[in-house]
């Protein structure tokens, strides 16, 4: 009996002990495990590891990269936004005028197109005028011609009278001793005549005392192109050419190659010759064509052409060439200017081709012109024509009245003073 009380006390404490044991880790089972949560994050680490910390890096320089395009765009012009917020007004008013006002809109378009129209009727109006001018031209010039020696005896005495060209139309040592001025005749400047520059002055006048049969006056105008005038040109006592002009390459049979005066512009030296400050060999292997001629140099209109005037007869003296360089007077040129406005002409310079005429016509008895037409068309069947010959090189309008030049001697031709050839030349000499 005892026994059995004992087995019970045991197992009682036994049992007691599982129920104490399973009670306690049921306990300490809620305390310390949370089953199926996540752990929260730390707002405020105050460690990272190195990954994190590369991150962070690089967010921070995206964040200044931002910061400075910001700035950038923060800090640009006043003006740029101010012309962009303009530019976005005037088209809004733009666009709000033509949506307002569409009869506006048609009106400067109608307007646009009235002016294109009348552009084109001027252009065709221009045309038209040319074409009656040559057309006057051509009837003039049909007229047989012949010489009028009262008419040109008449012309010569009074031209001799008011220019004296065989006496003042080049500059020598006669009329411009040293120590005497220069007085350009394209501005008010003057120059003194020193030693060293009257030295290179011819000493006499080569046309002093001396008359002429026949002068052939050549021009450059794309007319001559074709015309076989060469060997009439070249069968005149006196030729003159103008602005140092080809005479070989096929040029010969409607040129000729005869020269005994030919004028040179000093532009001419700077654009051809580099203004003779490099070499100067291919200026005076230019020269060769013209022989022993007189080289007529404006050297006295503008002071900017006098240097590279001399240089190119000091270039002409170094190397020998036996072409004699002479300087144009330029108080020949303002008693020729006046002599032209008394004579109808105005303009304030005259073209080198109505000089060497002027001077032709106190030297010789029988003046010819060649080359010597103002228009962009052939006089007889109207085809285009080049302004040179040789180029298409334009004149010069605010310097020359090609035209009004070209009526005066038309004028001349039709009183027998003077002879103007257009168009082709029959072979065979005169």
């Amino acid at each position: 009996m005892r026994g059995q009380l004992l087995k019970l006390h045991f197992s009682l404490i036994i049992t007691l002990l599982c129920l104490g044991g399973l009670l306690t880790s049921l306990i300490w089972y809620n305390y310390n495990v949370e089953p199926h949560r996540l752990s929260p994050r730390k707002k405020n680490p105050s460690q990272l590891s190195e990954p994190c910390k590369s991150c962070t890096k690089v967010m921070d320089k995206v964040a200044e990269r931002k910061t400075e395009i910001s700035e950038k765009q923060e800090d640009k012009p006043e003006k740029i936004r101010e012309g962009n917020s303009k530019a976005a007004e005037q088209n809004s008013k733009i666009s709000k005028n033509q949506e307002d006002n569409p009869q506006k809109v048609k009106e400067g378009n109608n307007k646009a197109v009235e002016q294109n129209s009348e552009t084109s009727k001027k252009q065709e109006d221009s045309l038209q005028k040319v074409k009656e001018v040559i057309h006057k031209a051509v009837e003039r010039y049909s007229q047989t011609w012949k010489k009028q020696e009262d008419n040109y005896q008449k012309f010569r005495s009074n031209l001799s009278s008011k220019c004296h060209g065989l006496e003042e139309a080049i500059i020598t040592q006669n009329n411009k001793p040293v120590g005497s001025e220069i007085v350009y005749d394209g501005s008010k400047k003057t120059l003194k005549v020193t030693p060293e520059l009257f030295s290179i002055f011819m000493k006499e006048h080569p046309f002093s005392n001396k008359t002429l049969d026949t002068c052939a006056v050549v021009g450059n105008g794309g007319i001559l192109i074709n015309s076989s005038c060469g060997e009439m040109i070249d069968s005149a006592q006196f030729v003159i050419r103008c602005n140092l002009p080809p005479l070989a390459n096929g040029y010969e049979k409607h040129v000729g190659i005869k020269t005994d005066l030919v004028t040179a512009n000093p532009s001419i030296f700077n654009y051809r010759f580099g203004a003779l400050n490099g070499p100067r060999h291919p200026f005076v292997e230019s020269l060769r064509r013209y022989g022993n001629s007189l080289l007529l140099i404006h050297a006295f209109s503008f002071s900017a052409y006098t240097a590279v005037s001399l240089r190119a007869i000091y270039t002409i003296n170094d190397f020998e060439s036996p072409i004699r360089p002479v300087f144009l007077n330029p108080e020949y040129l303002k008693s020729l200017l006046l002599f032209w406005r008394a004579q109808g002409l105005r303009e304030n310079r005259l073209s080198t081709g109505l000089i060497t005429t002027s001077l032709a016509l106190e030297l010789c008895n029988n003046v010819h012109l060649y080359g010597f037409w103002p228009f962009s068309n052939h006089p007889h069947d109207l085809h285009n024509l080049t302004n040179h010959y040789y180029d298409d090189m334009q004149a010069k309008k605010q310097f020359h009245a090609m035209p009004a030049e070209f009526d005066l001697l038309m004028r001349l031709h039709s009183q027998g003073i003077l002879r103007l050839h257009l168009g082709d030349c029959p072979t065979g000499g005169k």
